[in-house]
């Protein structure tokens, strides 16, 4: 079945508007922080907490950023930090932005770009010490699928972290979701349940899901 995108805001692939406005509200935090509590109702401090993990990690960590997007996450990368940081997405529009936001903040030497699909991840078992995915999960055509292939490439020990927008925050919500899905920027998305329900059965420990306005937060620690 053919979908109908909503004009002017194009998909992943199209560097969509979207992505810009996303971007900008993150790096804009004392205004960008009022739409959000306006837009989704969520505190967009939640999302700075939770990127901050990725500045704590020692050198010679191995951190993956899926998807990656504009590079938002990349706030919390420091120069120098002497870490390995792959910043991935299926999108070869999204790997330019985060490029150049790297080179902006001084810590491209740190970041490599690789293009790869969350369904099929191009990397070992094991590798990374940390798994990122930022409002990744309700971009996935297949979330499940996705959170198995981050499980799997993450050391025994290491940390998965992410959000999402979740489809059980509330029915004043939905038509951001039914925006999103028909623009072609959001896959079928997922209940914080679900989120909770595949860490568990990839044997996670310590899963959290944090909710903020439409927005679930989620972390959990691979069994050693």
């Amino acid at each position: 079945m053919r979908r109908t995108r909503i004009p002017g805001l194009g998909g992943w692939s199209e560097d969509p508007l979207w992505a810009h406005f996303y971007d900008w509200s993150v790096e804009h935090r004392r205004l960008g922080g009022l739409l959000w509590r306006a837009g989704i109702q969520s505190d967009l401090g939640r999302l700075y907490d939770a990127a901050a993990e990725i500045g704590r990690q020692p050198t010679g960590a191995r951190v993956l950023d899926i998807p990656c997007g504009g590079g938002v996450a990349l706030r919390a990368l420091k120069p120098g930090q002497g870490v390995e940081y792959v910043a991935a997405d299926i999108a070869q529009t999204m790997l330019d932005r985060t490029m150049r936001a790297a080179e902006r903040r001084g810590v491209a030497d740190q970041v490599r770009a690789r293009l790869a699909d969350v369904g099929d991840l191009p990397f070992e078992d094991g590798w990374f010490d940390l798994v990122v995915s930022f409002t990744g999960l309700h971009c996935f055509p297949d979330p499940a699928r996705a959170v198995i292939e981050m499980v799997r490439v993450l050391k025994r020990g290491g940390v998965l972290t992410g959000s999402a927008l979740l489809n059980d925050s509330g029915l004043h919500h939905e038509p951001l979701r039914r925006i999103g899905r028909a623009a072609g920027l959001l896959g079928p998305g997922c209940t914080g349940a679900e989120v909770v329900g595949w860490l568990d059965a990839q044997g996670m420990a310590d899963v959290v899901l944090d909710r903020s306005g439409a927005i679930g937060y989620f972390r959990a620690v691979k069994r050693a």
